[in-house]
């Protein structure tokens, strides 16, 4: 048996001299780096006891050394678990203790606070440094490259990715070997990706979107990336001479635009823009386009699904739509009550089915069983329409997340930090409308008679007990809260009411 998705990544390679990643210093690591170095991190994987289906839990700075332990992963045959930098220890306490990793490889500078985490659940920890430094690199300086990769299948775990879910708690999705690299060679196809093709990555690498969408495609195709550590306009706009396509959030373009360097002659040579992890605002779309004269292609996926919808390449990429389902994925929209699939234009849940969607929440098959159909659709939580043309649309999310800056944010979590502060009554946490992150998390909070706390003491207490991106940007203080007839807070009509509160101002430039 075959290594499922290493044994693509080999078949796609051009040449062992060829360029796959370039980093902003000028490194250049070929596709024979590549073998090399994710070989010697694999064999030291094994020499520290991780077997065929363990986990390896890692929460580093980007690099393409870190790029080479997921690799690394996928030849073990282990699971990979990538998690957010900005987790604080309460949450990796949780993570860790819930995934029950055989290895935790962090920062130097987090090792101290980590070290006994992995200990109390049974983990050894390696270190990593975003210059390549650390324990972890100087093992495998001196291990051996040449590894036989462990046989795995289509359906053998490639990857556990946490996600926010409807209980506050993150739940861990399970994602197999066949999962990415159907996905991987479906969008190499559909965006029409070669090895021609040099990527501007400046995504983090511990999320579904750069890691996945981006990282694997460029694999499958034997295609290269210029590897940023993280959004830099200036530094993005330099490299489009020598780019042909980029991945990004709605905020990098929104960024861009407000760049007078943006310009047809600076994106001339690009063949492609690519959007998603949150909506983009259709104003962005228009602007990018008269800007540039290139159409955003806009997309649509999640954690346990990857991608499930995308603009066409070639054809119309229609603002506000992620565009149709793509080849082998279907996608229907239902009355999320009964199931039942509505007609073209209604609105209702999506569900999806296809190669590309899970297996499963870790440790927890009730949960998955309620999220699956009897016919095997996975339901998103996502409330959709399909128009006569067949474009997809979201509309909004069943499920009370708030989605800013690409990262999913359950309200909850948050509130439940804001009610412990003294002269707090109680809180709400909605996402507003914001033209950088898609969404801002906006905590809506009713003092105590008397209490002096204000935003700015909310926000301090926040800090440390929350990952930065999950902390409101603003704090808004009210005599109470809107509620029903059944005393449930209705945060639709708290959203209506703050929606303009981080109205977008897009900047042009002639």
């Amino acid at each position: 048996m075959s290594n499922h998705m290493f044994d693509a990544i080999r078949a796609a390679i051009p040449s062992t001299k060829a360029p796959f990643i370039e980093t902003p210093k000028g490194r250049v690591w070929t596709y024979g780096d590549m073998l090399d170095a994710s070989g010697r991190i694999a064999s030291v994987l094994a020499g520290l006891g991780v077997e065929p289906g363990d986990r390896v839990a890692v929460q580093v700075e980007k690099s393409a050394e870190a790029l080479m332990v997921y690799l690394a992963c996928l030849r073990a045959g282990a699971v990979y678990l990538p998690l957010n930098i900005a987790y604080t220890l309460a949450e990796l306490d949780y993570f860790i203790g819930d995934a029950e990793p055989r290895l935790v490889i962090c920062t130097p500078g987090a090792e101290a606070g980590i070290s006994g985490i992995a200990k109390a659940h049974g983990g050894k920890l390696e270190t990593l440094d975003e210059f390549g430094g650390g324990l972890l690199m100087g093992k495998a300086a001196l291990a051996n490259a040449e590894f036989a990769d462990v046989a795995r299948g289509a359906d053998d775990l490639a990857a556990i990715l946490y996600t926010s879910g409807t209980t506050g708690r993150s739940k861990g999705a399970m994602l197999t070997h066949d999962n990415l690299l159907s996905n991987a060679l479906t969008l190499r196809d559909y965006w029409q990706f070669t090895a021609d093709d040099r990527l501007i990555h400046a995504l983090p690498i511990f999320h579904t979107h750069g890691l996945f969408v981006a990282t694997n495609t460029i694999l499958v195709a034997g295609a290269s990336m210029l590897f940023l550590p993280k959004f830099d306009p200036d530094q993005i706009l330099a490299l489009m001479d020598r780019a042909t396509a980029m991945m990004g959030v709605p905020t990098f373009y929104v960024r861009l635009l407000q760049h007078p360097g943006l310009t047809r002659e600076a994106t001339a040579g690009m063949r492609l823009f690519i959007s998603g992890s949150a909506p983009l605002l259709a104003d962005t779309h228009r602007a990018f386009r008269e800007r540039t004269g290139h159409a955003i292609l806009e997309r649509y996926g999640m954690t346990e699904t990857n991608m499930n919808t995308s603009n066409p390449f070639d054809g119309d990429r229609i603002a506000g739509t992620v565009g149709f389902p793509l080849p082998g994925v279907e996608l229907r929209v239902v009355d999320p009550d009964t199931g039942h699939e509505l007609p073209r234009g209604a609105t209702g849940m999506i569900e999806v089915k296809g190669p590309n969607v899970f297996k499963g929440y870790w440790r927890m098959p009730e949960k998955t069983q309620a999220e699956f159909r009897d016919d095997g659709f996975f339901i998103t939580g996502d409330l959709g329409q399909i128009d006569d043309r067949g474009y997809v649309s979201i509309v909004g999310r069943g499920k009370d997340l708030v989605i800013s800056g690409g990262y999913n944010i359950y309200p909850k979590e948050v509130e439940v930090e804001i009610d412990q502060l003294p002269g707090v009554v109680e809180s709400a946490v909605i996402g507003v409308p914001h033209p950088d992150f898609g969404e801002s998390v906006t905590a809506i909070v009713v003092r105590e008679s008397g209490a002096e706390i204000d935003e700015k003491a909310v926000i301090a207490a926040l800090d440390g007990r929350l990952a930065r991106y999950k902390q409101p940007k603003r704090v808004i203080f009210v005599d109470e809260l809107p509620r029903n007839t059944m005393g449930k807070v209705q945060k639709k009509v708290l959203r209506d009411e703050y929606a303009g509160l981080y109205a977008p101002v897009l900047q042009t430039h002639g």
